[in-house]
């Protein structure tokens, strides 16, 4: 059999420099490669004997040439299931995505929280234990990149997090990690590993900054520099709320690493200025020297 993907945002954003590969296509490539079938990128030019298309963002472009039996999934496309569990268990195929140098993967799935603007809880359900580091690592890299959406608020997956201390790997868990289930021993388990880059957490909520004031303590306490703390701050329709979490964290430590997201998938579509409050005030740190009031009337925009 000839087996068609089509990965509708590596498709639609072909220039981008920030490309993250298929979690789902490079288990559902390993699962037909092993059957003995052939599989490449979908070309609207050839006949296949099945086509696989996954979506992540509802607000990524539908392609209308896929052929209409195509099998879709993902989020984008508003399906909330899994794979099938002979392919969920395969081993992904990183050959399809050449760029691709670290390995990806969960220890836990779901979230037992139920945020009204996360899909997670709906898709996945309630937390629970998925794999074991030993399960995603590759022979051919020492970098692990972890999806799990709360990996604090499952035991299993902070047990995980300590065995990881005793390995060569560099990790970077890519997804916020929750501030109210941060503890003196998960930090002292944080402090130990080996991170990529950035230590990441999200504040999505205002009630969240004390925890961060507390985390601040935790950190220097245990040796972890506040540089490395990355941030994801949703930004909602009320702006002016997201502002106080913006510069609540920035008074909290300036050396805080800031990413503003505007809420959007499922539906929602961000307005002008939520775009413009991610995409400008906060990404080109203009917040650290205005208020989100005072940048819109140096701007002469409307602030609400």
């Amino acid at each position: 059999m000839l087996i068609g993907l089509h990965d509708a945002e590596k498709e639609h954003l072909k220039r981008s420099k920030i490309k993250f590969p298929n979690f789902a296509l490079m288990k559902i490539a390993a699962w037909h490669k092993n059957k003995g079938d052939s599989v490449e990128w979908w070309n609207k030019d050839k006949i296949y004997d099945k086509v696989y298309s996954s979506k992540t963002f509802d607000f990524t472009p539908e392609n209308p040439d896929l052929p209409p039996d195509t099998v879709k999934g993902g989020t984008g496309y508003r399906l909330f299931g899994n794979l099938p569990h002979k392919m969920d268990v395969c081993f992904p195929d990183y050959s399809i995505y050449p760029d691709c140098d670290y390995a990806i993967g969960f220890l836990t799935r779901g979230c037992p929280n139920n945020c009204s603007w996360c899909v997670v809880p709906k898709k996945e359900g309630g937390i629970r234990p998925c794999a074991n580091w030993e399960m995603l690592i590759r022979p051919d890299s020492d970098k692990l990149i972890l999806l799990d959406n709360n990996i604090l608020a499952c035991e299993y997956g902070i047990n995980q997090l300590a065995e990881l201390t005793e390995i060569r790997y560099k990790i970077d868990l890519n997804q916020g990690m929750d501030i109210t289930l941060l503890t003196e021993e998960n930090v002292a388990i944080l402090a130990k590993i080996k991170w990529l880059k950035y230590v990441r957490f999200s504040c999505d909520d205002g009630y969240k900054l004390p925890y961060f004031e507390r985390m601040t303590e935790l950190f220097r306490k245990h040796g972890i520099a506040l540089s490395r703390v990355f941030i994801y701050v949703l930004v909602r329709k009320d702006l002016e709320a997201a502002d106080c979490r913006v510069q609540g964290l920035h008074k909290i430590c300036k050396n805080f690493n800031l990413y503003a997201q505007a809420e959007r998938n499922s539906g929602i579509v961000p307005t002008k200025m939520q775009l413009e409050f991610a995409q400008k005030y906060v990404y080109k740190g203009l917040y650290k020297k205005e208020t989100w009031g005072q940048y819109c009337r140096r701007l002469g925009l409307d602030s609400d």
